[in-house]
């Protein structure tokens, strides 16, 4: 199974969920706080892969729901800066492994890269991994 680095805001529901989802697979998942990690721009950028710009920002950040941050309205290295300053804005998970790094978590694009557990058609995990699993919580709780 795969050694995966993985990046998140620590204590998030959401990534909870993701993160029981690779080990029910077999995976060695090292958790990773995304919010401490001192990023750089070339670093950061490097788990964007293909992503349109918008999707690198995280949906459920309080500044993008808010509508202070659109994220349509950034070009690459705007949208880097804004998260290199607020590292809230980034979608997460982000994950290494085996040279090969990736954001957000889609379970069929996850179970494609590295393998998930699935049980016939339908992933161990049933329900949405990519929402936030608390959406009453205070800003400082989630997201």
């Amino acid at each position: 199974m795969a050694r995966i680095t993985f990046y998140t805001k620590i204590g998030c529901l959401t990534s909870q969920k993701q993160l029981a989802l690779l080990q029910e697979a077999g995976h060695q998942v090292l958790l990773q706080d995304l919010l401490a990690h001192p990023w750089t721009a070339e670093e950061l950028r490097s788990y964007f892969g293909g992503l349109p710009v918008q999707d690198w920002f995280n949906p459920n950040a309080t500044r993008i729901k808010s509508g202070e941050i659109d994220p349509e309205a950034y070009a690459a290295d705007e949208a880097l800066a804004v998260m290199l300053q607020d590292h809230l804005l980034i979608r997460r998970p982000l994950m290494e492994s085996g040279g090969s790094r990736r954001c957000g978590f889609d379970p069929a694009v996850i179970h494609d890269w590295v393998g998930l557990a699935r049980h016939g058609d339908a992933f161990v995990f049933r329900g949405d991994l990519s929402s936030c699993s608390n959406p009453g919580a205070v800003a400082s709780a989630c997201p």
